[in-house]
């Protein structure tokens, strides 16, 4: 069961390189398996294109390893937050990607301008708070994820699958880590289309509700018709 699971965390962290979504090091994908009360996360500053299913680093709801020889990434309190927060989600994933985190670095929300973004958030994507000092200094990587927590408080966090750190970058979740990392995806275009959609038209509106409304129910929830049956 777990090594399935390292195995999947392996393909997402890959993913996020075959997508142009990270450079060097930085970002990371996780998986939970909440019945085994473990999660999967990538080691800690290993390179993308050498890293191995065993070197994936299994630890416990309270951050203790308890499977694999390397350091899980420095993220790791992030993710179990966030897992802790929002029991729906089965993977994360955070990334540096250029568009998204130009969003975040201006501490700016991204607007729903248009159907592309509606497909997938319902409305904008929100942009958290900024740390404190205090936040920093003490427990940086846990507070990250309190800071999101704080922010998705009376936001259903599977309507709305990403956020903004404010002046660091976007997480992503999902289901699971691969509709985690699809949400990557997404997100990072849906950032480039609202940047460039304001530089055309700078004083541009938000879509209005009914047409938000009708493009992400129609792929989400009970009445969805978009698609194949399952």
């Amino acid at each position: 069961m777990i090594d399935a699971l390292k195995q999947a965390v392996l393909n997402a962290n890959r993913d996020l390189v075959r997508c142009g979504l990270v450079l060097g090091t930085w970002g990371n994908a996780s998986a939970v398996n909440r019945q085994a009360g473990v999660m999967v996360i990538k080691p800690s500053g290993v390179a993308y294109d050498s890293m191995t299913a065993d070197q994936m680093v299994a630890v416990d709801f309270e951050g203790r390893v308890v499977g694999g020889s390397l350091r899980p990434s420095s993220d790791t309190p992030t993710h179990l937050a966030l897992y802790a927060a929002f029991p729906e989600i089965g993977g994360i994933v955070h990334t540096h990607s250029h568009f998204a985190t130009c969003w975040a670095q201006a501490c700016r929300p991204i607007p729903c301008l248009g159907t592309t973004h509606a497909d997938y958030f319902y409305g904008e994507i929100p942009v958290t708070d900024s740390l404190m000092q205090d936040e920093v200094e003490s427990d940086y990587e846990r507070n990250t994820g309190e800071v999101i927590v704080r922010r998705f408080e009376g936001i259903d966090p599977l309507r709305q699958p990403a956020v903004l750190v404010a002046n660091h970058g976007p997480f992503t979740w999902g289901a699971t880590v691969e509709a985690a990392v699809e949400c990557a995806v997404i997100l990072e275009e849906v950032a480039r289309l609202a940047l460039h959609s304001l530089r055309l038209a700078p004083n541009q509106l938000p879509i209005p509700q009914y047409l938000l409304d009708k493009h992400f129910l129609r792929k989400h929830g009970e009445r969805a018709y978009y698609g194949q049956s399952k």
